[in-house]
């Protein structure tokens, strides 16, 4: 299984953002189309963007778009599963291209969990901010080239633009209409579960030191019998609508557990935990209890919790987390970097590991200010005990600056791309 390669080892780099820049783009998508591989792309940028500037300052505008640009990278990362490339086409434009095959029910789907993401308020020092997003889509095709694609899109999205009550277009003029409301696609997640559709896959963890397998990360993803593979994000934000979260989280753990359950013994698992579960009253008991149904020792199990989840009553859940650390399973703060990092977390919750945010890690080694601020945070995290992990790991050279400066571990592309659980197994057993 090839890695793939990071968006930020293109060629050329957006100083403001860090993405790739509309040359690194056409670089890629003509590596992409001469391949004959597949390619999805979308187009976005922001209606009033120069009214925002004129309001808040130019400054402000300039942090939101830096937001923007890391809100983009997360998605990217936890939604497409080849390879992909976030650039940043002039002023208030960004583009996603994704190395993956997808229906086009799927891809309009997650492009618009995405103009959700970026539609969320961005708190700046001038104010907050609401963006009004707008996207093109496109599938390539065998005809087109890195310029026609953009050319497609670009046309696309300024039409779109001048539509007040439409937020995203395919370049081709046909609309995609996925056959499936709202209310529908709720009613199939409740059945998904019965249907076997919801499928487990493992990013692989290892040590920064020596390259060794140490564990995995579980991530899920919905096989819609319609509408093809979705995300975890498309997946959690229809559990959310149809108020299944706690259930789903828990048929995911389970299946989680039940396929690390015939790994080497000394491999960790690492499970994402929901606002849903933590808010439970006995999200501690049902834990244990699925802990001993799938004779999964508890000392292997880490519970990966970010600060969305813990903005509900952070009191409640450092009593939840507190009440399973006291079982053996290990408790990660997830994505440190990528919010407010919020230092009375670390204060309140009973941490055994801090894991940085893939941004901490990209670019640092040319920009002293970001290198100072990770080594603060590695400082700060072993005079607390903890044990760093560095995600978003792409190349040799992010490894290496990650062990140099003192992370435990590390996640990412570089060895690695996330595999079901059989190959996982045959993974763990080769390594």
């Amino acid at each position: 299984m090839k890695p793939v390669k990071s968006p930020d080892t293109a060629p050329h780099s957006d100083a403001l953002t860090g993405l790739g820049t509309r040359a690194a783009a056409l670089g890629r998508l003509g590596e992409w189309l001469a391949a004959g591989d597949k390619v999805h792309a979308v187009l976005l940028a922001f209606r009033r963007f120069d009214a925002l500037n004129l309001a808040y300052g130019t400054p402000a505008g300039d942090a939101a778009l830096a937001e923007v640009a890391q809100r983009l990278r997360h998605f990217a990362a936890a939604e497409i599963e080849g390879g992909w490339l976030a650039a940043r086409d002039g002023g208030s434009r960004f583009l996603l291209i994704a190395n993956e095959s997808c229906s086009r029910e799927a891809w309009q789907l997650a492009t618009a969990q995405l103009l959700d993401a970026l539609a969320k308020p961005i708190v700046t020092t001038a104010g907050t901010l609401r963006l009004s997003p707008r996207a093109a889509l496109l599938r390539a095709t065998v005809a087109d080239n890195p310029g026609s694609v953009l050319d497609r899109l670009g046309q696309t999205l300024a039409a779109a633009m001048d539509q007040s009550g439409r937020r995203l277009a395919w370049a081709d003029g046909e609309a995609t209409r996925l056959g499936i409301s709202a209310a529908q696609l709720e009613a199939d997640l409740i059945q998904a579960l019965d249907r076997g559709e919801i499928e487990v896959v493992y990013q692989p963890q290892f040590s920064a030191h020596d390259n060794r397998l140490t564990g995995a990360e579980a991530l899920a993803r919905w096989n819609h019998h319609k509408l093809g593979r979705l995300g975890a994000g498309a997946l959690f934000t229809i559990a959310e609508r149809a108020d299944f979260v706690a259930q789903l989280s828990a048929h995911i753990a389970r299946l989680a557990l039940e396929g690390a359950q015939k790994w080497p013994m000394d491999l960790r698992l690492s499970l994402n935990v929901t606002p849903a579960d933590l808010a439970s009253e006995d999200y501690d008991r049902q834990l244990a209890l699925l802990i001993k149904q799938t004779r999964f020792a508890p000392w292997r199990l880490t519970l990966e919790v970010t600060e969305q989840v813990l903005l509900g009553d952070v009191t409640h859940a450092a009593q939840v987390l507190g009440k399973l650390a006291a079982q053996g399973i290990q408790i990660a703060l997830d994505d440190f970097g990528a919010g407010f990092c919020n230092f009375r977390y670390l204060q309140l919750l009973p941490l055994h590991y801090l894991k940085l945010d893939r941004t901490m890690i990209d670019g640092v080694a040319g920009n002293p200010r970001d290198l100072a601020v990770l080594r603060a945070i590695i400082a700060m995290a072993k005079a607390l005990d903890l044990k760093v992990i560095a995600e978003g790991v792409e190349s040799e050279a992010q490894r290496q600056l990650a062990a140099g400066e003192g992370c435990s571990h590390y996640q990412g592309f570089l060895r690695a791309q996330p595999m079901d659980a059989a190959a996982f197994r045959e993974f763990a057993l080769s390594n």
